[in-house]
């Protein structure tokens, strides 16, 4: 049913009324009054409201009655359906227009709550489709073929999965990236940020769609899964590439799975006995960075000083730190890949 709460019904009034200098009363599909200037009337039955519903016609009263007051009452229908009344006392003639005023700005604003509740509905059939979707196994039914159907994957093909992670909730995408997200099944994802997942389907677009990111949105982390039958498994392996990429920040903003598959395995490996020696880090930005650069750069105290801009002293004192809060040196080579993979690990 297509109607206004009696909050809307009266704040309409409430502000019509500073330019209206007439009453102004909004009734339901009922004919109740749910929003008036003379508020002691809400939650009444306005009798010119109840015949203008039954007629489907204007309704002017031209004197005060017993139980009416002198105005104009329009039916709002929106649809082919009655949703309510307006009324405006006062004589007819005078308070006619301004009823077809406040008639049109109530239509108005139920028919936008009306596409706003359709697009919250929808997003969330999409939502729901999607959920099922990652978590689905084995071969496709008819079924979800046909619901994927609607937002134009094809369950038969192959599939690449793009996993883009920008660094703010709401990037501003320029037209090209908007076209490309437009044009592909896609869908976001509230996480740690904003995640749009994009499914490709065609060999030719994946490295045409990457750069065409990279180049509106330079900050964006974009992780590339494999070809493969199991939109599931696509989603996995970039999402697990993805964690990769954001435990290391390598230079390079890009990952695939195909090049880290061996990270991926070795960081769900539960090799530690205790808790995660990095966790010992999480409050200490600076020393995460340095772990990470120090891993990018082999080891090597001359380049990761130069990449940090930092001192070799002050690189000595943060690797110190280091050793001191989680036990393990970072310069002592077996030791660095326990680091390595207690990083990774934090991040699965």
């Amino acid at each position: 049913m297509l109607q206004l709460s009696e909050k809307q019904a009266q704040d309409i009034v409430d502000k019509m009324m500073q330019d209206i200098p007439y009453n102004i009363n909004i009734m339901n599909e009922q004919g109740i009054i749910i929003g008036s200037g003379q508020k002691e009337r809400v939650g009444t039955i306005h009798q010119g409201a109840v015949r203008a519903l039954t007629t489907g016609d204007r309704v002017e009263v031209w004197q005060d009655g017993r139980l009416e007051k002198m105005g104009t009452n329009e039916p709002i229908q929106i649809n082919h359906q009655y949703v309510g009344v307006i009324g405006i006392s006062g004589h007819p003639d005078e308070v006619r227009p301004f009823c077809n005023i406040v008639r049109t700005t109530v239509s108005l604003l139920i028919e936008q709550r009306n596409q706003l509740e359709s697009l919250a509905h929808e997003a969330s059939r999409k939502k729901a489709f999607l959920e099922r979707l990652l978590a689905h196994s084995g071969s496709y039914s008819q079924k979800i073929r046909r619901e994927a159907a609607q937002y134009h994957i094809d369950l038969q093909l192959p599939t690449v999965l793009l996993y883009i992670r920008f660094p703010h909730e709401a990037p501003e995408l320029g037209t090209e990236t908007s076209r490309v997200f437009l044009q592909l099944p896609s869908f976001s994802m509230e996480e740690d940020g904003h995640v749009q997942l994009i499914l490709i389907q065609s060999e030719s677009n994946v490295d045409s769609i990457i750069q065409l990111v990279h180049q509106e949105q330079p900050q964006a982390f974009i992780s590339v899964s494999r070809r493969d039958a199991s939109i599931a498994v696509c989603y996995e392996q970039a999402r697990s590439a993805m964690n990769i990429l954001l435990a290391l920040r390598p230079a390079a903003p890009l990952i695939r799975y195909d090049d880290v598959q061996f990270l991926v395995r070795f960081s769900t490996a539960n090799l530690a006995r205790h808790n995660n020696v990095v966790s010992k880090l999480e409050d200490t930005a600076d020393l995460l960075d340095t772990l990470r650069s120090f891993i990018h750069h082999i080891g090597s105290m001359s380049t990761t000083a130069e990449d940090l801009n930092i001192h070799r002293n002050t690189l000595q004192y943060r690797l110190k730190r280091i050793q001191t809060l989680t036990g393990k040196d970072p310069r002592n080579w077996l030791e660095l890949i326990e680091l390595t993979h207690g990083l990774l690990a934090s991040y699965q």
